[in-house]
């Protein structure tokens, strides 16, 4: 149930509505708390009229649905998962909530039961009739990914897939990801619910495993793709080439500049691809030096003929799981890849090679 039978019954008149409004499409005869055959309690009930073919919906309302709470009410639903035929009727199910997991959406859709949310998307498999609308998700529910991937709770991510094998507590992750126990117990629960970890033991001694690092991973490029792009700096250094890093990462260095090289650069570096790199980016962590170092290697700031682009890092934290090799600094092998599937040109082509040849999932 929802907060309330009032909230319930707004979310169910919303779906409601949004069917109304779709061409050739009726809904009449609501009914409240109905009781079915085999005794389980339908929130709602309502004869939906799609092209002149009736259609008897069984609403359930929720508030907010993982794959998790959907296994837990198929049992109850299954009966009536999949169209059935009762009278000349079509019964469908329908589960409405506030909002609904990816991962809850995919497990409705193979069993067959409908299901919208409060952003207003809307699965419905009806004989001779199929709805399928797909909407941002919610607000709240957006807000909720947002924050799941970026900023200190990306820091968890980060170390959760870096060590992916691993079984992991809640204490020994917060240092690894350098957050505060209580950021990396919020993230860990939230994916368990999205299903991308499981765990064992209890309390203290509980420990979680990344169970499905390659859909995580997945779902962290899939939020990248509707999250406003970072400012970049953008310069021409003289001189600067991308298999000849070290006068670049000697000036950084020599003035206390923490860097990352990432993106073509750094994908050549881990899982070689192509035969030139025109670009050198790298994410750094701003000092008051910056543009003395910069000033020393004659760089000068352009839209064009750009040669080395900036991506300004809040914190040490986006630098986490460094590699040093050569001299070098190199972005850890996730973030390169998040960074590639912001990119144009190759780029997917370098991340997609990425991922098989170093990431591994």
């Amino acid at each position: 149930m929802l907060y309330s039978p009032r909230t319930e019954r707004m979310l169910i008149n919303q779906f409601i509505e949004a069917m109304r409004a779709l061409p050739n499409v009726t809904a009449d005869s609501l009914r409240w708390e109905i009781q079915l055959p085999n005794g389980s309690i339908r929130d709602a009930e309502v004869d939906l009229h799609i092209a002149g073919k009736r259609v008897k919906l069984e609403i359930e309302a929720k508030k907010t649905l993982y794959p998790r709470d959907v296994r837990e009410i198929l049992w109850r639903l299954r009966p009536y998962s999949k169209p059935l035929r009762q009278e000349g009727d079509a019964i469908v199910s329908v589960l409405a909530a506030d909002s609904i997991s990816p991962g809850a959406k995919e497990l409705l859709k193979e069993e067959g039961i409908g299901y919208f949310d409060s952003g207003g998307s809307v699965y419905l498999p009806a004989p001779g009739a199929y709805i399928h609308i797909d909407k941002p998700p919610p607000k709240g529910q957006l807000k909720s990914f947002d924050s799941l991937y970026s900023g200190v709770r990306a820091q968890v991510l980060h170390a959760l897939l870096h060590h992916h094998r691993a079984w992991i507590g809640g204490q020994a992750l917060a240092l690894q990801a350098h957050v505060s126990p209580a950021t990396a117990s919020q993230v860990l629960s939230e994916l368990e619910r999205l299903e991308f970890v499981e765990s064992r033991g209890q309390g203290p001694h509980k420990q979680r495993h990344v169970s499905q690092p390659g859909a995580l991973l997945d779902s962290w490029v899939k939020r990248l793709a509707v999250k406003r792009a970072p400012v970049l700096r953008r310069y021409f250094v003289p001189a600067l080439k991308a298999d000849n890093l070290l006068p670049l990462t000697h000036a950084l260095a020599a003035h206390g500049i923490e860097y990352a090289i990432s993106d073509e650069a750094a994908a050549q570096h881990y899982a070689p691809f192509i035969t030139h790199v025109s670009q050198v980016r790298a994410r750094v962590l701003m000092s008051a030096d910056w543009d003395v170092a910069m000033a020393g290697l004659n760089a000068q700031s352009v839209e064009q003929g750009v040669n080395f682009t900036v991506i300004d890092a809040k914190s040490s934290g986006e630098l986490l799981f460094r590699e040093q090799a050569a001299g070098v600094s190199w972005a850890n092998p996730i973030q390169v890849y998040l960074d590639l599937q912001r990119g144009q040109g190759r780029s997917h082509d370098m991340a997609e090679h990425l991922r098989r040849e170093r990431i591994g999932f």
